[in-house]
């Protein structure tokens, strides 16, 4: 067994310990930790399987931007998971049950690519290219529906993202664009005159050397 097998079991232990604490930790922000030590951890072992390209985007774009919004959100939101956590136990062999069946569907789908004796090999053109060149070229040529299927999802999802957050609701505040726009200067600003409330005060008469204050 050589370092690269140890290394690749290692990663993976910390790989299934961190992702089973994030769903079992009690603090919220504890749980974006081990997701995060999670994210580095799979970066680790596709720099192992010689997936640079990919191990950076993850450190740069989940660990380095997203996480660490998730982490900035909970954080200022301070959620408490107490009311959530109820019914945890109660629903947990429940749970278990659809990712033991979502697991077996995987399993069933990739066992295909695991069965694999020896990795393909590559002509000298192809291992000039580059890992990234390479990848760009799969995924814009081989698999250019599946990612015009993920596009698509994303956005039906950003959709639905914002229709969800324009929803009707007594404490949120909207603006109607129509309405400003035929707005007039009338409606905005009216001058009025007030009276005075209070009369200026006389001066003494018996003060001598004072200035007087002339009544308006």
């Amino acid at each position: 067994m050589d370092i690269t097998t140890v290394l690749f079991y290692l990663f993976s232990a910390v790989l299934l310990g961190s992702s089973f604490m994030v769903i079992t930790a009690r603090s919220t922000v504890h749980a974006v930790l081990f997701l995060i030590l999670a994210f580095f951890t799979a970066a680790c072992i596709w720099m192992l399987l010689k997936a640079e390209f990919l191990a950076i985007a993850l450190v740069l774009v989940y660990i380095g931007a997203v996480m660490v919004l998730f982490l900035f959100v909970v954080m200022m939101l301070d959620i408490n998971s107490t009311g959530v956590r109820e019914g945890f136990w109660k629903h947990l062999p429940l749970g278990g049950l659809v990712g033991a069946v979502i697991a077996l569907e995987m399993a069933a789908v990739l066992m295909g690519g695991f069965r694999l004796s020896s990795a393909p090999e590559l002509s000298a053109a192809e291992m000039q290219l580059g890992n990234t060149k390479m990848l760009g070229i799969a995924i814009y040529s081989q698999y250019l529906y599946p990612l015009e299927i993920a596009a698509l999802l994303l956005l039906v999802a950003i959709i639905a993202a914002i229709a969800l957050t324009l929803r009707s609701r007594k404490d949120a505040r909207t603006q109607k664009p129509s309405e400003q726009v035929k707005v007039k200067k009338g409606d905005r600003l009216r001058i009025i005159k007030v009276a005075p409330t209070v009369e200026a005060i006389e001066p003494d008469a018996t003060a001598a050397g004072e200035p007087g204050v002339v009544k308006p």
